[in-house]
This record gives C-alpha cells, structure tokens and sequence, in this order.
C-alpha cells in the first residue's frame, strides 16, 4: 500500500486552508453581490452528458476524463467542468419554466486527466458562474465585470482581459469552409493534434498553443471579419458596455476557447505574473447547450476560474488576510490542578464567537507561551495559584506584554473589547 495521493492530487492542510477560505469567501460574497445564487451539482455525472455537451472533438472528452462503468454497467464519468452539469440541472428541475435569467455560481472540484504542472492538477478546484434565459449582450457584459470584479477584490490588478467572438452557428459555418480552405494546403505543417482538429472542427486549430501551428496558418481569416450582422452587433455592444464601465480589454483573433458549446462573446483573463499558465479563467456564451443537453432552445453565459491558479496569483498577499491567525486568545494554566476551570472559560469564550485555544500537551508555563506565540495568539488568560484564590484572570496582550487583572465575570467583555481595539 502506497502511503501517498495519486498523481495529480494533493492535500490541502492549514495554514493554507486560511487562504483557500479567504480567497472562496471573496469568490462567494462577490458573485452574491451580483444577483447570483450557489449551486452545487454532483461530482459524476452520466457519460452521455459531456459527450454532447462539451464535445465530442474536444480535448476534454477525447483524452482527459475519468470514465468508469458502476456495478450496473452505467457510464460515468467524474465532472471535467461544471457547465454542463448546471444545464442538466437546470433540464431536469425544470427552472427554465421559472423566473429567468436563472442565475447561478459553483465551488468544486473538476476532474481530467493531464500532465500535472504548476497550477495544473488531475483533481483540481473551480469557481464559476452561470446565467441561463436571456441573449442580452448586457448580460455578457455582467458575467466579464462579475470576474474583473473578483481580481480587484483579491487585489490582482495586473490582469489581461482578452475577449473575442465565436460568432452564431449560421455565420461560423461560413467561416469555417473559408478557414478550411486556408489551412488545406499546409496542414501536413500541423502538429498531430491539430491534424485532427483540422478534420473534426477545425476552429480549435487556432486555440493550439505550438508556435509552429500558429506559423503554419500565417495569414488566416479571423472570425471577426465573417460576423453576421447580429453577431456583430451583439459583440459591439458587448465592447461597448465594457467600455463605459472602465473595463480595460483587447480583442484577441485567436480566441476561439476549447469546448464546442460557446457562441457570440468569448473571453479570457490572464495574469502575466504567474508565468506560462496565465491564463486563470474564461467562458462566453453558449446559447446551444441546454437544447443539446434534451432541453428547449434556452441562450446562456458564464465563466469559470481556476482556484490553484487564483492562489498562485495571490500569494503576494502572504501574511495579510489569507494567513491571519485563527486564535484570538490563548489560556495558560500554571498547575494541572487548573484544567477544569481552563476548560469551562475556554467554552465561555468559544460560545461568545471568539476564537480561543488551550495547552493539551503538559507544557510548562514557558513552553505555553510559545505555543500561543506559534497560534498567533493576540491574547493570553494566565490562570495561576494567586488567580484562583482571588477571583480573577491576568490577560496578557502578547505582542506589547502589557497584562491587567480582569474579574471573572468582565472577562468575556474585556477580551472583546481589547480584540476589536487591536
């Protein structure tokens, strides 16, 4: 038996835990402040699901998910993504009968089969957001701010939004025979991959990320130039929305994203700083998922962002919010006689929303302090021979050393005070 996590996988452990929570506390509260609802899928789904709706094609259902069958012989497969779970939800449930736009964000873990690198794991974490029922370009304009919005509150300001259209599927078949009629003469160029992409959907030859591709195809015609009139007036007012909400962005031509359900408006957000995985989310718009999925002809939007990613960016704010300490104050006892009286004041502070902790250990009195110095103490509560016979507690700050006596029953309050003057 092999005492460690699969390939791929990992342990989160605390202190990391803090900034896992830091970070998922902002994702929540913001997505929240948008109008947007949790919602949580379950970790497998039916094969069939994300074969039609992220693709055949794809790099997804083609090489990377965990497909198993269960004791009845069903497929399943653990969730790659989640969008696809969400639209089955949203079939199954019924809630396009409902009030729309149906409005919803998502924390868990997704699941595919890769290389592991740097931000890149087999189980790895996402965040995102959905938006079901409406084809209002303003919409897409809420989704990208929602995810701007998120950087800054995480203080990540140094980003590249790169935002594009993949267009409907009337205008996109046009462009499709007049890039294949591009890529046809050097496709033997190609990488293996992109060979095949040539044949089954060759959009995706844009999304390779091998230089040699990109030269190979030199010259190609863009989306952009083979919009539709309403494709391009979708996407103008998209830009235009952005603009006047100081949203700072560039159109990028090779955006094409990696799943074969998006339409219209696609978008991108990368962070230099955190070297070639930089890009840390994306998503557009997919209007024909929820009918591909068994459902009516129902129009969407959302992103998704990876959370290791979003960490690897955030590590900058070490030693503020993500890493506070969990222990406002420590009790000491100076003699094992104490314990008792230890443990019920331990219980009193807990149940009034302070954080506190004690020694189970045996340390000396010494060793005591260290440890809270080690929990990140604010505070500690000495009980000692002279605090018992009297009646009172010595509260000691641990960062200035200054320490009162407090009566028992002005305890509670006067730690509280002292932690909200901190």
């Amino acid at each position: 038996m092999q005492i460690k996590a699969p390939r791929g996988t990992y342990d989160i452990l605390p202190p990391d835990t803090g900034k896992w929570q830091h970070v998922e506390a902002i994702l929540k509260e913001t997505a929240e402040n948008f109008g947007y609802r949790e919602i949580r899928t379950p970790i497998f789904e039916h094969t069939e699901l994300f074969e039609r709706g992220v693709g055949t094609s794809t790099d997804i259902v083609t090489k990377e998910m965990y497909t198993f069958r269960d004791k009845s012989s069903r497929s399943l497969t653990l969730r790659p993504e989640n969008t696809a779970s969400c639209a089955r939800a949203l079939i199954e449930h019924s809630i396009y009968s409902g009030i729309l736009p149906a409005k919803w964000y998502y924390i868990g873990p997704m699941f595919r089969y890769d290389r592991p690198q740097t931000g890149r794991y087999r189980q790895f974490h996402q965040f995102g957001v959905e938006a079901f029922g409406s084809n209002n370009p303003y919409l897409d304009a809420e989704v990208i701010i929602l995810l701007v919005e998120v950087l800054k509150r995480l203080g990540l300001n140094d980003y590249e939004l790169h935002i594009n259209s993949v267009a409907c599927p009337r205008c996109r078949e046009v462009y499709r025979k007049k890039l294949v009629e591009h890529i046809a003469p050097v496709k033997d160029k190609l990488c293996s991959d992109c060979q095949t992409r040539y044949e089954q959907n060759p959009l995706r030859v844009l999304d390779c990320k091998e230089d040699a591709c990109h030269r190979a195809i030199a010259g190609y015609p863009t989306l952009f130039e083979h919009l539709c009139h309403d494709c391009a007036r979708h996407y103008a007012t998209v830009k235009e929305a952005l603009k006047a909400s100081h949203i700072v962005f560039q159109h990028d031509d090779n955006l094409v994203r990696g799943l074969d359900y998006y339409t219209n408006t696609a978008f991108e957000i990368h962070i230099p700083g955190i070297g070639a995985q930089s890009a840390v989310g994306g998503g557009g718009r997919y209007n024909g998922l929820v009918a591909e999925c068994g459902g009516p002809d129902l129009p969407g939007i959302g992103f998704a962002m990876g959370i290791e990613r979003l960490l690897l960016a955030v590590d900058t704010l070490a030693g503020g919010e993500a890493n506070e300490s969990k222990t406002d104050v420590f009790i000491s006892i100076m003699n094992d006689a104490y314990e008792q009286q230890a443990l019920e004041l331990l219980t009193r502070l807990r149940l009034a929303g302070i954080r506190a902790e004690k020694d189970y250990m045996g340390r000396s009195g010494r060793a005591q302090m260290k440890y809270a110095d080690k929990l990140g103490a604010r505070l500690a509560i000495i009980i000692g021979e002279e605090e018992i016979a009297k009646g009172f507690y010595t509260l000691r700050d641990m960062r200035g050393k200054e320490q009162a006596k407090i009566g028992g029953q002005d305890i509670i309050n006067s730690v509280k005070h002292r932690l909200a003057t901190a």
